[in-house]
């Protein structure tokens, strides 16, 4: 037998079931590499946890809330403010119906029946408003002392928006003249006590 005779008789033949397993188990490699590569991009097309909760209702913890005090929260990507009138607030709300657009809440869409009152809530102390502008969506300050103020020589409190000079009352009620057209809306909400309210959920029993 010659060397190269001897050199190939001693190279090692190739194993068909080897080769098949060699193969799938790198495919299955490649395959974990792929998902693993994928999973990134896959769960960002998951809703994140802070979408699943927009819209849902918010409770909102007012036990600290003192007399003539506004906390602001979000639902529904809007700030709703939540004030904590005083008496002389609402005493402010009367005799205001000549110099206000809608005094009466007449559009119903502003909000709910059971806000459609002289103080447009279901508890006079707590007022609970979508605060944007009915006019282009900016958030309003609360001006809420009595007296002369540059946008209104008898301003008797209530909310100004800086962007083009909206005024509305302490319910939130648009006074005549400026560009808003509508009073500021009133989300559905309900208290769950005396200590909380929750935003988009209306009262039981209400229509």
């Amino acid at each position: 037998m010659s060397e190269t005779e001897s050199l190939e008789s001693e190279r090692p033949v190739a194993d068909p079931s080897r080769r098949r397993l060699l193969l799938a188990g790198t495919s299955a490699v490649g395959a974990v590499g792929v998902a693993a590569a994928a999973w990134p991009f896959l769960a960002s097309l998951r809703p994140s946890q802070r979408a699943l909760v927009v819209g849902a209702p918010v409770e909102v913890f007012i036990g600290n809330l003192e007399p003539g005090q506004i906390v602001r929260v979000q639902w529904r990507g809007s700030t709703i403010g939540i004030l904590r009138r005083t008496e002389s607030m609402l005493a402010q709300l009367e005799g205001l119906a000549p110099r206000l657009r809608d005094p009466d809440s007449s559009v119903a869409d502003q909000q709910p029946e059971y806000a459609r009152n002289l103080h447009r809530s279901i508890r006079p102390e707590y007022l609970v408003l979508n605060m944007h502008c009915t006019h282009l969506g900016c958030v309003p300050s609360i001006f809420p002392e009595v007296g002369p103020q540059p946008f209104d020589a008898n301003w008797r409190g209530g909310f100004f928006c800086g962007c083009h000079r909206s005024t509305f009352d302490l319910a939130g009620r648009v006074f005549s003249g400026v560009p808003a057209g509508r009073n500021l809306l009133i989300p559905p909400h309900s208290f769950v006590d005396d200590e909380h309210v929750i935003i988009g959920v209306d009262p039981e029993g209400a229509v």
